[in-house]
């Protein structure tokens, strides 16, 4: 008598589902604290753990991250809006592994984009036919509505901090703009050109001192990026620092937040606002077995 088998049921092959997306905002509020240092390398060190890591180049009308990586991208974002070419037909292969979704440079309609545009460019996303696992959204500099409504849409928001009054004090007034009028109450920070070990969390806990005594917001110290002379070296010669100089000290400290974004968890279900790929968290009816004999 043959064993009993069990058998997925017609029309409930999950294998055909799209999985969800951690989704990944990188911002900080003010210019020049290292966001798409930290989004190009955190995105290589995903990628070479084996995830599929697509980075969206969020400052719209000054694009940067393909002047990072040496690239010359023949389509942008801007073909996007105008419905001249899809997501999937802009999308820039990286020498690290990871796809890009370059934006342009010097394109004032995109940096002035209404909210209106903000939304469809989120759920634009949605149609995307490329199968991934992360999304890293490097944002502009500011507290622009491209910055707030992507961080607003994304799960994690990754706060870049340096040992600087203007980056603590413009962090400050993006985690408050967020969190009051946005819904954002949790974040992660990342702090960026330590000078020594343990400073990178020295800094983070005067930041979360200010935070603590006048916003209802949750922090995480996620972990410090080392002042590195191999990192300059590697932004002159355009490349990864994980790819470049792997056994650098900044390269294993993005190894090391790489590991414990992996780690960050998918939402459950949507939150109820503008999320990225909303429709892959809602929740599924789990497939029904039946017993062959």
């Amino acid at each position: 008598m043959r064993s009993p088998e069990l058998t997925v049921l017609e029309g409930s092959r999950i294998g055909d589902l799209p999985g969800p997306v951690r989704v990944i905002a990188v911002t900080g509020g003010k210019g020049g604290v290292g966001k798409t240092t930290i989004s190009v390398n955190l995105a290589a060190a995903l990628a070479a753990s084996g995830q599929r890591v697509v980075l969206l180049d969020g400052d719209l009308g000054l694009a940067n991250v393909d002047v990072f990586l040496g690239l010359s991208p023949r389509y942008t974002l801007a073909h996007v809006l105008r419905g001249e070419r899809t997501l999937d037909e802009i999308l820039v292969e990286a020498p690290c592994g990871f796809r890009i979704v370059p934006a342009a440079s010097g394109a004032a309609d995109l940096a002035t984009m209404d909210a209106r545009a903000h939304l469809g460019l989120v759920q634009a996303f949605s149609s995307l036919a490329t199968h991934l696992d992360v999304l890293i959204v490097d944002t502009a500099a500011g507290i622009a509505h491209s910055v707030l409504q992507f961080s607003q849409a994304s799960q994690h928001v990754l706060v870049v901090l340096c040992d600087d009054p203007a980056s603590l004090t413009d962090a400050y007034a993006l985690v408050k703009v967020l969190s009051r009028n946005h819904g954002v109450q949790r974040f992660r920070v990342v702090t960026n050109m330590t000078r020594e070990p343990g400073a990178g969390e020295a800094l983070f806990r005067r930041f979360e001192k200010v935070t603590n005594r006048f916003l209802d917001v949750s922090l995480d110290f996620v972990g410090e990026i080392p002042h590195d002379d191999y990192m300059r070296r590697a932004v002159q010669e355009q490349r990864c620092i994980v790819e470049a100089y792997p056994g650098s000290p900044s390269a294993r400290a993005f190894k090391k937040l790489a590991s414990r974004a992996d780690k960050w968890p998918v939402p459950a279900g949507p939150r109820g606002n503008l999320e990225f790929f909303v429709e892959r968290l809602v929740r599924r009816p789990q497939p029904r077995l039946e017993v062959v004999s």
